[in-house]
């Protein structure tokens, strides 16, 4: 079946592209989530004017991304933690921790945006990303320090 895709869909493809899947699938599971419309001349042609609509979107919230990025490479964040012998932290410091810090810095990002591999165990200088957006990450720079 021939299906027009609403929204982007891994390993499908992305708002407007035209794909061709099996009917269950597309029945089941991409039709009833509002994920996608069958693809017919009428729907077709809806979608073209939708898709000059979300280009227009999308090109918004990449700028929004990218002046929010400017935003959080200015600053550096500071996590005081309590420490102990040989500068060894009690806990870390994680995703969490740092989503905390930037809302007390005044910006509002989901901890799930923050790319920390591993959580941080010891005092000193990390730079961490942060996806704002899938072509755009933004560098912080988070200190730990010793409370």
């Amino acid at each position: 079946m021939k299906i027009i895709l609403k929204e982007d869909v891994s390993d499908l493809g992305s708002i407007g592209d035209v794909a061709d899947v099996k009917d269950g699938y597309a029945r089941n599971y991409l039709i009833p989530k509002q994920l996608a419309v069958q693809a017919s001349t009428k729907n077709l042609s809806r979608m073209e004017h939708q898709k000059k609509l979300i280009e227009s979107h999308k090109s918004k919230i990449k700028k929004d991304a990218h002046m929010m990025a400017e935003d959080i490479e200015k600053i550096s964040c500071t996590i005081p933690m309590l420490v102990g012998e040989q500068d060894k932290l009690f806990g870390s410091v994680t995703s969490k921790d740092i989503e905390e810090a930037l809302t007390q810095e005044g910006i509002n990002i989901s901890r799930r945006r923050i790319i920390l591999e591993e959580p941080i165990k010891s005092l000193g200088v990390y730079t961490i990303d942060v996806r704002l957006h899938t072509e755009i990450t933004a560098k912080l720079k988070v200190w730990v320090v010793a409370k």
